[in-house]
């Protein structure tokens, strides 16, 4: 079946700005993407990767999260326990360990294979606490946002087959019943 990449790449495009907007990402904020190429085309995660597919997802999130400021972290599939590929100054700013990692369609997932390709100074780290998170096809992102994650509406349900879920971050809300909080952090 032919996939309409770019209908798929204004799905992407979308999706990443309403998320951004719902988030109020900053510069320098972490956004992590967990994409399954395989869902997007109404396959099983896993068995069917695709090289297309996954460059024309890459081509709508990362533009737009580069205008902003807002690092993307691809996260990888099991084979690499779910690492992730981020800019290497990425890396820097969060103070995130460099791991030894090189992904491939078949072996990291089609998506952090783009990024691998497509980022300026690629590199490979174990994990990251982002302040938001796009899952593309049911990848399992959790493990990657900060403690206090919470599900963000899009208009969009889906890119392709695939679904999608997103979400923020908010501080956690300490104190007791006497406690007030500050709305303007979540």
């Amino acid at each position: 079946m032919e996939w309409d990449l770019t209908e798929l790449t204004e799905q992407a495009r979308r999706a990443a700005r309403e998320l951004c907007e719902a988030a109020a990402l900053r510069p320098g904020d972490l956004l992590v993407v967990g994409c399954s190429s395989s869902e997007v085309t109404g396959h099983a995660i896993g068995s069917f990767s695709s090289t297309q597919v996954a460059d024309a997802l890459f081509e709508g999130i990362f533009p737009v999260l580069s205008k902003q400021g807002v690092y993307l972290a691809a996260q990888c599939c099991e084979h690499l326990n779910r690492a992730l590929i981020v800019e290497e100054e990425a890396a820097r700013a969060h103070r995130l360990e460099v791991v030894n990692a090189v992904p491939q369609p078949k072996a990291g997932g089609a998506f952090a294979t783009a990024a691998y390709r497509e980022f300026s100074r690629p590199v490979a780290v174990e994990r990251v606490q982002a302040q938001a998170g796009m899952d593309i096809g049911d990848t399992l992102i959790g493990m990657h946002l900060q403690p206090v994650a919470v599900p963000v509406r899009l208009s969009l349900r889906a890119i392709g087959q695939a679904n999608l879920v997103c979400a923020r971050t908010r501080p956690r809300y300490i104190g007791g019943e006497r406690a007030h909080y500050d709305p303007a952090l979540g």
